[in-house]
C-alpha cells in the first residue's frame, strides 16, 4: 500500500509529523531517503517534537547518533550516517544494539548503510515539489 504525506510549509510540520506519527505507529525502524536539503532532519526534530522530546534536537552528523527521550520516557535513537564511510563503521557504532532495541529508530542517510537495514525497516521518500513543499512517500514493507 502506497502513502503519502504532503507538506505544504514549515507551518504544515507539525500537522504533517503527528499525521506521520499515525500511519506509522507500527514501526520502530524509520529510514528517510532524500536529497541533501529536503529536510530529512527538519521533519526528524517535527517528529520528536509531537513525541515530546525536551532535549534540542539536532543532525548527529559527526555523533552519527543521538539519544533523547520522549514524552513517555521512551528512548528515541536519532542518526545520520551521512559522513559513513563503509557499513563497519555503522556496525562500529552498536547500530544492530540500537535498532534490536524495540525503540524508534529515526534514520538519516540510510543509502550509505542500506545492505544493514532489517527487512521491517520503514523506507520513507521526501522529495521537494516545484513550489517548495515536500512529499512523504512510503510504502508498508512486506515483514514487519
Amino acid at each position: 500500500m502506497q502513502n503519502e504525506i504532503i507538506i505544504k510549509n514549515l507551518e504544515d510540520l507539525d500537522r504533517a509529523a503527528g499525521e506521520f506519527l499515525e500511519k506509522t505507529a507500527d514501526y520502530r525502524i524509520i529510514a528517510f531517503f532524500a536529497p541533501m536539503g529536503a529536510g530529512k532532519t527538519t521533519f526528524t526534530t517535527a517528529i520528536c517534537r509531537r513525541l515530546g522530546v525536551g532535549d534540542a534536537v539536532c543532525s548527529p552528523t559527526f555523533t552519527i547518533v543521538n539519544e533523547y527521550r520522549s514524552s513517555s520516557g521512551e528512548p528515541v535513537y536519532h542518526f545520520d550516517f551521512y559522513r559513513i564511510n563503509s557499513a563497519a563503521e555503522a556496525v562500529d557504532t552498536g547500530f544492530f544494539d540500537y535498532v534490536d532495541s524495540g525503540c524508534l529508530c529515526l534514520i538519516e542517510w540510510p543509502e550509505n548503510i542500506e545492505e544493514l537495514l532489517p527487512e521491517e525497516t520503514l523506507k520513507v521518500y521526501i522529495s521537494v515539489n516545484p513550489d517548495g513543499s515536500r512529499t512523504l512517500g512510503w510504502s508498508e514493507p512486506e515483514v514487519r
